[in-house]
């Protein structure tokens, strides 16, 4: 969003950018999720820009988009022509990062984990899951997942959910981008499939 003089004589409130603390102990609380609880996020051990919270809308989007900004390590999801929710994020390691335009061509709920072979081949412990993880807490995908197809294929890109409060704001997953549970299960809620999702 360009900014430029507001006239006096109209003023516009301006758009508050609370990172919410007072609202962290609810955002970030255990719950239960189906057959599955989700443990709460220590936020207070959390650098609090990193915290789910509303910011000035800045990405150029369509409301529905996401922007994924690995460089800052955040998420913005455009709520509105003003506004977009920014989540915290973890991101891959160099060498495993990916980057351009695709768009949500798949959720899922307590997804389903099957690595790739490639990762298999570097930690060959993973065979067994070969034909796939069933969903749950120690499963690498979280409670949610976001599938990026580009061109209707599958670029085997995910939005997912992760109990590793500790890697948001990191450079240290395997390649797709992760949130915290209750982040990407916020995330999940509010986007619909076709949705254009920007790596940069």
């Amino acid at each position: 969003m360009t900014t430029g003089s507001i006239s006096s004589a109209v003023k516009r409130p301006a758009i508050s950018i609370d990172p919410n603390i007072s609202g962290s102990a609810k955002m970030y609380r255990g719950m239960q999720d189906g057959e599955f609880f989700i443990p709460p996020v220590p936020y207070e051990k959390m650098d609090p820009k990193f915290r789910r919270q509303r910011v000035i809308n800045k990405t150029g989007l369509d409301v529905g988009d996401v922007l994924i900004d690995t460089r800052q390590h955040f998420a913005f999801l455009v709520v509105s022509p003003d506004e977009a929710v920014r989540y915290g994020i973890g991101i891959g390691k160099a060498g495993f990062a990916w980057s351009g335009s695709a768009v949500i061509g798949r959720k899922a709920h307590w997804p389903t984990w099957t690595p790739p072979s490639e990762m298999i081949e570097r930690k060959p412990k993973l065979a067994e899951f070969r034909t796939g993880m069933p969903g749950g807490v120690d499963n690498p995908l979280g409670a949610r997942a976001l599938y990026l197809y580009k061109d209707g294929v599958d670029t085997l890109y995910r939005l997912h959910g992760s109990p590793e409060w500790w890697s948001i704001g990191k450079s240290m997953s395997s390649g797709c981008i992760r949130f915290l549970n209750q982040d990407i299960i916020d995330l999940h809620s509010r986007i619909s499939r076709g949705s254009t999702v920007v790596v940069v």
